[in-house]
């Protein structure tokens, strides 16, 4: 699938339209980021911000009660300016809206000014999209300028990804489309593809038989909280892994694109998401485990297990933690098995890859009866930083070695800031660079991986395995790995 790229430069005025501008996404991520980059004069001159939600709120009591109470605390100290802050304040308006209104688009369109590029933000339940975009196309809100951000997860399975994204095309080509996923955002993420790619030291090596395995886990401390409604009829697996942990295993995995162009980026990545092997119900039952926390202690303060969570059904089994084992069929990647793990109320919030070098066949220097390997340790969150695990020797007499690591601390290396992940990309989708957003063939190629997987869940009948709250996932998981005589990164330090 190729598509059209749009223009690179911010050349129209712009009309951001948020819609979910009352939801939790919105004052946590969306409006925090759209202040950054008013901050730092990365938003056309002319902007403005519409916000659309269903509360009877005047603009004046939307800025009071929403921007002013909500959404400029998650705004860090040492960045508010007070002046800025005003200054954006008056970029907005507040839209009260029922998206299933047909009537209610008109009173948008009145709002909208003409000759202008929108960019229409679906901060809202995926099952809202196609509706949305049905009326705005038959308001006359899109055109050749527009564009549109839909949120993950897009759709719970093949089919209704394919729904959603049939229903959207129709009214907006491919390279309008920004199909959104902040993990590609993130600065490490997108230095990996130079460390790759940039770096004669890796070319080499990054292959089987030189790398043993590779770990990728984004784990959380927090539960399901305010989210439990939607969190129960989705897991971690389709809220996760079918597309943040995924998206990383891509980039790890892909072959050198020929440019940075975004089709030739994402026909890479679509070339790793094809060459997964997909799982049999035996590979399901042996490769896969998913747990439910239970009660326990994260930090030193005591919290509830998932089903004692408010929402959430007595005898839900939505999964809370996912870790599995995968393949890719490539020449590459042969025999290279990778352990993706996510989960809620774990030990510490940690997202990071591990790639395994392997050990060395004969060694003569003494290690203490282990055979260490070098590992590069990619670290996302919550500190951004690659380390290199290297073999030197114990100070003292003898030769016996013990590893350390080689630090790049990208914050102290760059000390200019650092954009978060979010307002990065809102400032892609409005200079319509696509490369760090997912294409619809990329999407369900992802989807028709996973689903076996959900299938296979469902037909055995059993429950998620309990894990404390506050540990790393059910013992399931460690013996996963135990099988291969390895560990998670956590167990070996």
């Amino acid at each position: 699938m190729t598509t059209q790229h749009a223009s690179a430069t911010p050349d129209l005025p712009l009309d951001m339209i948020i819609f979910g501008g009352t939801g939790d996404l919105s004052f946590r991520k969306l409006l925090p980021a759209l202040y950054m980059a008013h901050l730092h004069c990365n938003l056309p001159p002319d902007t403005r911000i519409l916000t659309i939600g269903r509360k009877p709120w005047s603009r004046e009591e939307y800025i009071s009660e929403f921007m002013e109470t909500k959404a400029k605390p998650f705004i860090e100290k040492k960045a508010f300016d007070a002046a800025a802050w005003d200054k954006f304040l008056a970029l907005f308006e507040y839209v009260r809206m029922d998206v299933d209104s047909v009537e209610d688009y008109q009173r948008l369109k009145e709002v909208s000014r003409e000759g202008v590029r929108r960019v229409f933000y679906l901060a809202t339940s995926p099952d809202l999209f196609t509706n949305i975009c049905e009326n705005l196309s038959a308001a006359g809100l899109v055109d050749e300028n527009s564009r549109v951000v839909l949120e993950k997860p897009l759709g719970h399975d093949l089919a209704s990804a394919q729904e959603i994204n049939t229903a959207v095309g129709k009214h907006f080509s491919e390279a309008q489309i920004y199909r959104i996923d902040h993990y590609l955002g993130k600065e490490t993420v997108q230095n990996l593809m130079v460390l790759r790619f940039g770096n004669a030291i890796f070319g080499p090596l990054w292959q089987a038989p030189y790398i043993k395995r590779v770990q990728i886990t984004v784990a959380e401390e927090v539960g399901v909280g305010s989210r439990a409604g939607f969190y129960d009829k989705t897991g971690a697996l389709r809220d996760m892994v079918q597309n943040h942990l995924l998206q990383l295993l891509c980039i790890v995995a892909m072959e050198p694109p020929v440019s940075l162009d975004p089709d030739a980026v994402r026909d890479e990545k679509l070339k790793v998401l094809r060459s997964l092997r997909p799982m049999t119900p035996e590979d399901i039952a042996r490769d896969t485990v998913r747990g439910q926390y239970t009660a326990g202690a994260v930090n030193g303060e005591p919290v509830k297990g998932y089903l004692e969570e408010d929402n959430v059904p007595a005898n839900s089994r939505a999964e809370t933690f996912v870790a599995l084992r995968a393949h890719i069929n490539n020449w590459r990647w042969a025999n290279v098995p990778f352990y993706l793990r996510t989960g809620k109320r774990l030990q510490k919030k940690v997202s990071e890859i591990v790639i395994e070098f392997s050990e060395l066949p004969f060694s003569i220097i003494p290690s203490g009866g282990r055979n260490y390997g070098n590992r590069l340790v990619i670290q996302l969150q919550p500190e951004e930083s690659i380390q290199l695990q290297m073999l030197a020797k114990e100070p003292g007499s003898g030769m016996h070695m013990l590893p350390v690591n080689l630090n790049l601390d990208l914050q102290q290396a760059f000390t200019e800031r650092r954009a978060e992940a979010y307002e990065r990309l809102l400032i892609d989708v409005i200079r319509g660079r696509l490369t760090h957003f997912m294409r619809r063939d990329e999407l369900e190629a992802a989807w028709a991986w996973a689903e076996p997987i959900l299938d296979g869940w469902a037909k055995s009948g059993d429950k998620p395995r309990g894990y404390t709250a506050g540990t790393f996932g059910p013992a399931a998981s460690t013996a996963l790995m135990a099988r291969e005589n390895a560990v998670w990164a956590e167990e070996s330090q």
